[in-house]
């Protein structure tokens, strides 16, 4: 074990011993339904007791009558048998319940025995008659993916978030490096989070918004694990917190009173797909594979008392990437080094992944449950690679997570409890795979790059490690009330390490010398000061109360409030060095009223930055039931939900402080100095260590970030109005929504021209690079700016598969008018204006016009599961620099287009499944995966150069990469026991 292991196998350990005495003195808390629990309500006869038993498990609930009412809260998803006595008389019926389903089940005339289709209190009749049940009265905007559909859909990886985008208002894509993304209306991944067994996975460091899903190809949890899920777009309540977006409500499986297993395995590979465009160009195509299996196997330990399940599943690919040459050029213009790396313009990248999943319930009586989850995740990726980036300017990244939860219920009466004791780990590390200098040509400006060479300038460790303790707590008896309160307290310690250009970044202008540059850029620890590090000891709370008021039999107000705070001790203790506050104050540039900057909004002494604590979100919702029988259901709601700002924003200013970056000038013909950060080039320099001792005997030029000192707490304002429908077997769903999140982060530079100006007089174009201010170079301010707006129309008609009829249909349609107040899409950098109001209102770029999502499955005749999946969007815009449209390169602009074409992604999937049952313990499947069916070409990026003013560049608008897969074929077998 090395010593990275050992330290973390050691924090592992006292975590854990952490988390186990806590939970130990905490169970006596009184504590709620949370996200993941059902609830069963409804009329029943006075005076009934209400028997609730999980069928698989032995997991039993009662609740007696309150003036003709019953609620049952906090039942894990699965099948139940609902017992009614009352007087001596008793009946029976069996339900389906799905994962934080409020579902009202009347249950009266216990008189008359209420059995669906058969005898309901024998196991196999439960499980053949159970019927599954539709939420109607609900203001929430939810969809449920079911595990039929999470087993029969077609896919092309075992992500089970990739089945979220039968949701309107959804979108998952893969990216063309094959990493994966979650977005819901206009906002950026980084809005989701997901809850798995009422835990939030939030990245707290990273974007993504999953610990774990920024820049990455693998999976966040093992799918054999997952149940089953939900997807709130909109009106979630009061209980869930750290969203912007949408939130994706998981229960993980459990073991039952039988021992079951299954095995998986299946491949992909070269001869299974057919080529992409670009390498039909390139007259070759690259080796790519792709394997997945895994295991699992769960039962009792006590019958009917206490259970396990563990899962592990394993990934390996082999991705092939595209090369393109920039700026127009071909290989022939390059130098023979970075014309051997680009070789054919292809190339495969590797990706391997590891997950392991356990859980242990244990029943103690009726009133006592406890759960204890484990999740592990293991990956490493070369990644950063196609494009203008080969092979040996890649970066290899290593993904490592672990989670433990300890959870306690307890029921009596009318209360539920429902504690949580929560140990996380999570960190993200790139790595250059080549520990050698950059070499980066481009075609005049750095900007303008032709093709890379050498290492790569990506060095980071980042990522959270604490623990935290929720406590929920629901009351039903109050008449025709559900309250729900909770609190939340977390210690997690976040961490950035950011070497940027550990390995220097030579630049070299093609139109001079390929041999001798005329920049670098490169990092360097500070003597006495740090080496890019920053830990911040992070406290958060939360606390919230909601309240389900059924005003009438027909009307359901949903009515809630929470708060929630962060102290982030890195941003707010931080003290401004005392030779940049000298610097700010002796600039006549920056501090000048002409500059639109109050250096002083940025400069810390220490005690004058306080956390955001107006943080206070209402979520209103209703719903009417206009006919009376859950047909027709009007509902709507508005709310506010606060995220958070990612640390790997605010980081910046202590990391660039510890490990600045420089940028140095070599005087060439072309590029003569402009700046004091001038050097005459001498090939010493490829020697790092030679750079930063002359960074050290200098130290000008470099970067310098601050933070706001008066950060704010992103946010989003939602509101909807909508009618839910039931006609025979399909229920259907119109939406309309109006969204609109304010003070995202972004980063703004604060460098001036003399006079404060930040444009050369008479131009509109061309941020103040290199006026530097001494002995400083670059500097970023950080500051709330960035806002989306959209309004849009959701439709959704769901007929769900039933064992009865032998088929289900999904059909989602989603309309979006989206808007973004810049053209930032990755990092927040808004470097080309003085202020976010320069860029002006763009198109969403995340956001299709049009999305349609249809789905199907059939039970075909001889034991055949057919199914299909088809998905279309209309095109989203992409962004550019326009130079073509201004009279000169001083007044070019950031402006937007839509590729050519009506519809921007299309692809139509289908799948067959086959069984065999040799005997009743034994079940073998194979199933075969069509992905593309029509091999249509869906294209990622695009040439977004629009020219030289007056001067169309030919390639404008031209396709640089397609999303994956083309047409492939996948073969999976299984066995289950």
């Amino acid at each position: 074990m090395n010593r990275k292991s050992r330290i973390a196998s050691r924090r592992l350990e006292r975590s854990l011993l952490s988390c186990a005495l806590a939970g130990c003195m905490l169970l006596s808390a009184p504590a709620i339904a949370q996200s993941t629990g059902a609830t069963l309500r409804g009329k029943v006869d006075s005076g009934a007791t209400v028997t609730v038993t999980n069928v698989d498990t032995g997991l039993t609930r009662t609740a007696r009558s309150a003036e003709g009412n019953y609620a049952v809260t906090g039942l894990p998803p699965g099948t139940y048998r609902i017992d009614v006595v009352v007087d001596g008389q008793a009946s029976s019926r069996s339900v389906v319940l799905a994962v934080g389903q409020t579902a009202t089940v009347d249950l009266v005339d216990a008189a008359t025995p209420v059995v669906d289709g058969g005898d309901a209190t024998t196991l196999d009749a439960v499980r053949v008659t159970a019927a599954r049940l539709t939420e109607t009265k609900t203001s929430e905007i939810a969809t449920y993916v079911s595990n039929r559909q999470i087993e029969a859909l077609p896919q092309n990886s075992r992500n089970f978030l990739a089945f979220a985008d039968t949701v309107p208002g959804m979108v998952f894509t893969t990216e063309p490096n094959g990493n994966t993304r979650l977005r819901s209306g206009a906002q950026t991944a980084s809005g989701i989070n997901v809850y798995i067994d009422g835990v939030g996975q939030k990245n707290y460091t990273l974007p993504g918004g999953v610990t774990g899903q920024d820049s990455s190809r693998g999976n966040p949890f093992p799918q054999s694990a997952i149940g089953e899920y939900k997807v709130i777009t909109q009106n979630y309540k009061a209980e869930f917190d750290q969203i912007s977006s949408a939130a994706i409500v998981a229960a993980t499986r459990s073991g039952t009173n039988e021992f079951e297993g299954s095995f998986f395995w299946d491949r992909t590979s070269t001869d299974w797909r057919k080529a992409t465009e670009f390498e039909e160009r390139a007259g070759a195509k690259e080796e790519s594979s792709q394997e997945q299996y895994g295991v699992s196997f769960g039962g009792p330990i006590i019958r009917d008392v206490a259970h396990f399940f563990i899962a592990y599943e394993a990934k390996e690919i082999s991705t092939p990437r595209t090369l393109e040459i920039g700026r127009g050029f071909s290989p022939s213009d390059l130098p023979p080094a970075l014309r051997e790396a680009y070789g054919t313009g292809s190339l495969s990248s590797p990706f391997k992944e590891d997950l392991y999943f356990g859980k242990v319930d244990w029943l103690v009586g009726e009133d006592h449950l406890f759960e204890l989850t484990f999740k592990r995740r293991e990956e490493s990726d070369v990644a950063g690679v196609g494009g203008q980036t080969p092979l040996i300017a890649g970066v290899d990244n290593v993904n490592e997570e672990t989670r433990v939860d300890l959870r306690y219920q307890f029921t009596r009466g009318d209360w539920l409890n429902d504690a949580h004791v929560t140990y996380e780990e999570a960190f993200w590390s790139p790595r250059p795979t080549t520990m050698e200098p950059g070499y980066v040509l481009v075609d005049g400006g750095r900007n303008d790059v032709i093709f890379r060479g050498g290492g790569s300038p990506n060095f980071q460790d980042k990522g959270q490690e604490g623990w935290s303790f929720q406590d929920d707590l629901t009351f039903t008896g109050w008449l025709d009330h559900t309250l729900k309160m909770g609190i939340k307290y977390k210690a997690v310690e976040v961490r950035a390490q950011e070497r940027n250009f550990h390995n220097p970044q030579f630049y070299y202008d093609i139109n001079e010398s390929t041999t001798a540059p005329f920049l670098v850029q490169f990092g360097a620890p500070l003597a006495g000061v740090g080496d890019g590090s920053v830990v911040s000891r992070n406290r958060q709370f939360g606390i919230y109360i909601q309240d389900d008021w059924d005003v009438t039999d027909r009307l359901q107000l949903n009515l809630g409030v929470r708060w929630d705070y962060e102290e982030t001790p890195s941003h707010e203790d931080y003290v401004t060095p005392a030779e940049v506050v000298a610097a700010l104050e002796g600039s006549e540039a920056i501090n000048n009223p002409a500059s639109g900057i109050n250096i002083y909004d940025y400069i810390s002494t220490g005690n004058n930055r306080k956390p955001d604590r107006n943080n206070w979100a209402p979520r209103l919702g209703f719903s009417y039931d206009l006919s009376g029988d859950q047909r027709h259901v009007l509902f709507g709601g508005a709310g506010r939900s606060y995220d958070r700002n990612l640390f790997d924003y605010l980081q910046n200013e202590v990391t660039k402080a510890s490990f600045p970056q420089f940028t140095y000038e070599f005087a060439t013909p072309a590029h003569p100095c402009e700046t004091a950060n001038c050097l005459a080039w001498d090939p010493a320099y490829l020697d790092p260590e030679v750079l930063r001792a002359v960074a050290a005997s200098d130290g000008t030029g470099r970067e310098v970030y601050l933070n706001h000192n008066n950060l704010r707490v992103p946010y989003s304002d939602q509101f909807s109005l909508g009618i839910r429908n039931t006609f025979g077997d399909w229920n259907t769903e119109f939406t309309l929504s109006h969204i609109r999140s304010k003070d995202g982060v972004a980063a703004f530079l604060g460098n001036r021209r003399d006079g404060g100006l930040f444009f050369a007089p008479g131009t509109t174009w061309g941020p103040p690079w290199g006026m530097n201010f001494a002995p400083f170079g670059t500097l970023a301010l950080i500051n709330n700016a960035l806002e989306t707006r959209s309004n849009s129309v959701l439709v959704k008609a769901e007929k769900p598969y039933t064992s009865a009829s032998g088929w289900g249909a999904t059909v989602a349609y989603t309309f979006t008018d989206g808007e973004q107040n810049s053209n930032i899409t990755g990092w927040p950098g808004a470097f080309d204006y003085p202020t976010i109001d320069g860029f002006g209102w763009f198109p969403a770029r995340y956001a299709p016009k049009h999305r349609l999502v249809a789905t199907g499955i059939y039970d075909a005749p001889y034991g055949i599961t057919l199914s299909a999946k088809l998905t279309l969007a209309s095109h989203t815009p992409d962004y550019g620099i326009n130079c073509y449209d201004a009279p000169d390169f001083d007044n070019c602009f950031f402006d937007w287009f839509i590729p050519e074409g009506t519809i921007g992604f299309k692809q139509f999937d289908i799948a067959a499944a086959k069984e065999w049952t040799p005997s009743d313990q034994i079940r073998f499947r194979v199933r075969a995966d069509l992905l593309n069916v029509f091999n249509w070409v869906n294209y990622a990026d695009f040439n977004d150069w629009y020219g030289a003013p007056g001067e169309r560049d030919p390639n404008w608008g031209r396709p640089s990469s397609q999303h994956l897969p083309t047409r492939q074929f996948k073969l999976s077998f299984g066995i289950d026991w």
